[in-house]
């Protein structure tokens, strides 16, 4: 088992405990982001914050793709909402991860999600990860 799901399923991880996790220079790539965002204190908020964010639900699947790279498959609800995910996560040799990719369905659960998010930590991640630059 990864130790993202094992930690995200034994409970409500705090930023300190998905900190652990991660390398100095990870990356996630979400659709409920503008643009990939790079750093540890970043991201463990945010891994933090989907968990208590999302409602309930499960991982139904798991696969090593390679030594270092794994897929999760997670369904769960959004306010009462079918919500799933399907994730790459890439782990350095070190065991923490350097990379996640995360695909969310359906949009009107994962707008539902985003909405949430983004009150939760708006105030916590620069503004152009929320949106496109206006022009």
């Amino acid at each position: 088992m990864h130790p993202l799901r094992k930690l995200r399923e034994s409970g409500r991880p705090t930023p300190a405990q998905v900190s652990e996790l991660l390398a100095d220079n990870i990356v996630f790539n979400s659709p409920i982001l503008a643009r990939a965002i790079e750093g540890r204190e970043a991201i463990a908020a945010i891994f933090a914050q989907s968990s208590s964010t999302r409602g309930s639900g499960a991982y139904t699947a798991e696969y090593k793709i390679d030594e270092r790279t794994t897929f999760l498959r997670w369904v769960g609800t959004m306010d009462g909402h079918k919500i799933e995910s399907l994730e790459v996560i890439v782990d350095d040799e070190q065991g923490r991860i350097v990379e996640r990719t995360i695909a969310l369905r359906p949009y009107p659960a994962v707008k539902l999600f985003r909405d949430a998010m983004y009150a939760a930590l708006k105030d916590k991640l620069p503004p152009d990860v929320w949106d496109y630059p206006a022009q």
